[in-house]
C-alpha cells in the first residue's frame, strides 16, 4: 500500500530516536489505519528488527521472536524456554548494537501469556536503559494496548517516552488519496471514511457507484465483512454491539431511542455504549454550549464514515445484497445517499472552520461544534468566551441554491442559543453544495460569510 501523510507521526518517532538515550514508544489504533506502514516508513533507513506477532501458540511465538533476533545478529538460535530469558537475550544483543526493535500486534503475545508486560518492564528498566535503542510496541486491539501497556494497573505504566494514537485521516488529509473532484470526493469520503486501506482500495478512475458495488457490496470484497472482523478484534461477543451500531447509523441517536430500537434495557445499554466509546466506534455529542459530562441532551453517532455507511446500508440488507447487489444499490443506496452524505458534509464544514481559524479566514473560536435544543438545531456553533463572540453556521448539501429562507431561519434559531451576554458579537456563515441565489451576498452585512464548494475546497487544500 502506498504510504501517505503521517508527517507528524514520523516527526514524533524521529525526534524520539534521535534524542539521547533509549526510548520506549507505544503505537496503537484500529485495524487498517496504517500503523504498520508508518513503522515501515520510519524504519526504512535505520538499523531495525521488525517482529510481527501472530495468533498462535506461545512457544511458537517465542521461537519466531528468537529466530528473528538471532538472524539479525548473525548468531545461532539459543535454546530458551521463557519470555523473560528471551528478552534478556535481546538486551544482551543490544549492548553490541543500537537499533529500533518493533513488536507489531503485541496483543497477540499478551493473549497467550499475560505476564508479557511484566517481563517487558524488566527489559525496559534494565536492559534497554543505558542504550540508544528504541523499543516500539504496536497493536490494533485498542482495549489491550490501553489496559496492558498504558493503563494504571499495567507494569509498563508511565514508562513510555512517546505514544502515538494513530487515527483515520481527516477529509483534508484524505484528499491526497481521493482524486475525484470536490463533490465526488465528499461523497467518496462519506463511504470510505479516512482509513487509509479503505481509501486506497477505491479506483478513482472508476465512478463512485462502481467502487461501491465492487468493493463494498460484493460478498467476496474485503470491505463486505470488514466491520465484523474489526469488532471481533476487540469483542468476544459482538452481536449486541453490532445491533447498537446499526441503530445509531439508522438515526436512533439518544439512549432512549437506541434502547427502543435494540431492545436492550437502559442499564446494560450504558455499559455497551461506554465500551463502544472506548473503542472509538461511537462518539457522544452534547450541544457545544453545554457541559459535556453533565448534559442530559447527549446524542450518539458512529465515529467512522465507513462504519456508518456499512451499518446503514449493508448490514440491514445482507440477504438482498447476496442475491442482487445492483438492485440494492439502485433502489436503496443511491436514492438515500445524499441524506447520508449531508452529515459528512457538516463534519467537513466544521473541519473547514478550524482550518479557516488557523488561516485567519475566521476570527478565533476556542470551541466549535453542533448545537440543539428541543426541535431547534444549528449545524455549527463556535464560541469565543474571551471576546463574547459566537459563530452560527448552517451547511446545506442540497440540489437547490441557498436563499433568504435559510438566512431568516438561522437568525431566528440564533435567539435560542443561550450563551454569552445579550450584546454578544454574532457572526454567521453559510456553506452550500450548490451555491447561493443571485444577489444574496449583497443583501447581507459584514457579519455574514458565504462559502461555496470552491471556497471550502480552497480552505481544505494545503496552503
Amino acid at each position: 500500500m502506498t504510504f501517505y501523510d503521517r508527517e507528524e507521526e514520523l516527526d514524533t518517532l524521529t525526534g524520539a530516536v534521535e534524542s539521547p538515550g533509549s526510548d520506549f514508544v507505544v503505537v496503537y489504533g484500529r485495524r487498517r489505519v496504517g500503523k504498520t506502514e508508518l513503522l515501515k516508513a520510519f524504519c526504512a533507513d535505520r538499523p531495525h528488527m521488525y517482529f510481527l506477532a501472530a495468533q498462535e501458540a506461545e512457544h511458537r511465538q517465542r521461537e519466531k521472536f528468537l529466530e528473528q533476533v538471532a538472524d539479525y545478529f548473525d548468531e545461532r538460535v539459543p535454546r530458551i524456554d521463557r519470555w523473560d530469558e528471551a528478552f534478556e537475550y535481546l538486551g544482551e544483543s543490544l549492548q553490541r548494537e543500537d537499533l529500533v526493535v518493533v513488536i507489531d500486534e503485541f496483543p497477540h503475545l499478551v493473549d497467550e501469556n499475560d505476564s508479557l508486560p511484566s517481563y517487558l518492564q524488566a527489559f525496559v528498566d534494565q536492559a534497554l536503559d543505558g542504550t540508544d535503542s528504541m523499543l516500539v510496541l504496536c497493536g490494533s486491539s485498542v482495549s489491550t494496548m490501553e489496559s496492558e501497556i498504558l493503563g494504571h494497573e499495567s507494569p509498563l505504566y508511565g514508562r513510555q517516552t512517546a505514544q502515538l494514537d494513530v487515527t483515520p485521516f481527516s477529509f483534508q488529509q484524505a484528499r491526497e488519496v481521493i482524486s475525484y473532484d470536490f463533490r465526488d470526493a465528499v461523497r467518496s469520503y462519506a463511504v470510505t471514511g479516512g482509513t487509509p486501506m479503505y481509501l486506497t482500495l477505491f479506483d478513482y478512475d472508476q465512478s463512485l457507484a462502481a467502487n461501491i458495488r465492487s468493493h463494498v457490496l460484493s460478498p467476496s470484497a474485503v470491505l463486505y465483512n470488514e466491520p465484523e472482523f474489526l469488532l471481533r478484534t476487540e469483542l468476544r461477543n459482538p452481536a449486541r454491539y453490532m445491533s447498537i451500531l446499526e441503530a445509531v447509523a439508522l438515526g436512533h441517536t439518544t439512549p432512549n431511542e437506541i434502547s427502543g430500537a435494540t431492545g436492550i434495557d437502559p442499564g446494560p445499554l450504558s455499559k455497551y455504549l461506554q465500551t463502544l466509546r472506548r473503542l472509538r466506534l461511537i462518539e457522544r455529542d452534547v450541544p457545544v454550549t453545554a457541559s459535556g459530562k453533565k448534559s442530559k441532551r447527549s446524542r450518539y453517532r458512529v465515529a467512522d464514515e465507513f462504519l456508518r455507511f456499512w451499518f446503514r446500508y449493508v448490514e440491514p440488507h445482507r440477504s438482498s445484497i447476496e442475491e442482487a447487489p445492483k438492485i440494492v444499490y439502485d433502489g436503496t443506496i443511491q436514492p438515500d445517499l445524499p441524506t447520508h452524505v449531508a452529515t459528512t458534509f457538516e463534519d467537513m464544514c466544521q473541519e473547514a472552520v478550524w482550518e479557516g481559524i488557523r488561516r485567519g479566514a475566521f476570527e478565533p473560536y476556542s470551541e466549535v461544534g453542533r448545537w440543539w435544543y428541543g426541535e431547534a438545531e444549528i449545524d455549527i456553533v463556535g464560541l469565543a468566551p474571551n471576546d463574547d463572540r459566537v459563530l452560527l453556521a448552517e451547511c446545506k448539501w442540497t440540489t437547490d441554491s441557498v436563499g433568504e429562507d435559510l438566512v431568516e431561519s438561522l437568525r431566528a434559531k440564533a435567539e435560542n442559543v443561550r450563551w454569552g451576554p445579550s450584546d454578544r458579537d454574532e457572526q454567521f456563515a453559510l456553506f452550500s453544495k450548490n451555491g447561493f441565489v443571485d444577489g444574496l451576498e449583497a443583501q447581507l452585512d459584514d457579519s455574514w460569510s458565504l462559502f461555496s464548494v470552491a471556497d471550502i475546497d480552497d480552505l481544505l487544500t494545503p496552503s
